[in-house]
């Protein structure tokens, strides 16, 4: 139920017959038997009481799927994954391509989502763990671990005077125009609120989906893209880079609910290391 978010939307979801009145009715005798209210019907939420009772038996519910495989010997060898799509095509290939080889029935399943679209997924026990850029602490009781900080840039043309962000604004409104990634990305709201602190506003002229898309329009011409200090990533023939100093670095984090699988587990170190090699 709290991982549907409702009684409604769980009743849909059991892999077997049970109706939303039984659900009802027997959430309505354990809230009797334990005296005290665990979740708010509409909107949807859990109680103090209830969050605990949660916290408390979810861990043995989330380790349910893997245990036939446990009582019968097997390890499992699948890994299901959310990241950026920079992060599945750059960075991990290489890790996934040697668990193929060291595994021999290695499954694995990935999703590209950020922050939000991934805790949703470990909620739902749908993935494993998740690599996002982190916005604020994730909510209780899903884990986190940050593997990198990025700096912000701005990328520009070589020829370009621009060399810091006071270029921009010499006459207290931007002179150039703006190239990010949608305004309900992490990367833009946080840039975004870095801006108002400096009290500056700079609506974005060109709103793409990839970072790549954002170099391609600054190397056309169309404006100042708004990007990230990526750890051996090339940047577009033709761009440069303009460090903006005065904003705190993006936070990239491992997240995952509960305890992880061996290989799971396997793979948080891997990703560590390679955080660590990326950051030198």
């Amino acid at each position: 139920m709290v991982r549907h978010r409702g009684v409604t939307a769980a009743s849909r979801k059991m892999p077997y017959g049970i109706q939303q009145p039984a659900i009802s009715g027997q959430i309505s005798q354990l809230e009797k038997n334990l005296g005290t209210k665990l979740f708010h019907r509409r909107p949807f939420g859990l109680t103090s009481s209830g969050s605990r009772l949660f916290n408390e038996i979810e861990p043995f519910f989330a380790g349910l799927t893997e245990l036939p495989n446990h009582v019968r010997g097997h390890t499992s060898a699948r890994l299901r994954l959310a990241a950026p799509g920079v992060v599945l095509r750059d960075y991990l290939p290489k890790i996934f391509e040697a668990y193929k080889r060291r595994y021999r029935e290695f499954r694995l399943s990935v999703f590209d989502a950020n922050q939000a679209h991934a805790e949703d997924l470990l909620r739902k026990h749908e993935i494993d763990l998740a690599v996002s850029e982190l916005e604020g602490k994730p909510t209780t009781p899903i884990q986190s671990c940050t593997l990198l900080r990025l700096p912000f840039v701005l990328v520009v043309p070589k020829q370009s005077t621009l060399r810091t962000l006071k270029d921009v604004f010499r006459n207290g409104t931007p002179s150039q125009s703006l190239i990010s990634l949608p305004h309900d990305e992490v990367m833009t709201r946080h840039f975004h609120a870095g801006l108002k602190k400096m009290k500056l506003a700079w609506t974005p002229s060109i709103e793409v989906t990839s970072l790549e898309l954002i170099e391609l329009y600054a190397a056309l011409g169309f404006g100042v893209g708004l990007s990230l200090a990526i750890p051996k990533r090339r940047l577009r023939r033709g761009l440069r880079e303009v460090p903006l100093r005065n904003f705190a670095p993006l936070a990239v984090a491992a997240l995952w609910l509960g305890d992880l699988s061996d290989l799971s587990a396997r793979f948080l170190d891997d990703i560590k290391k390679l955080a660590h090699e990326l950051g030198r």
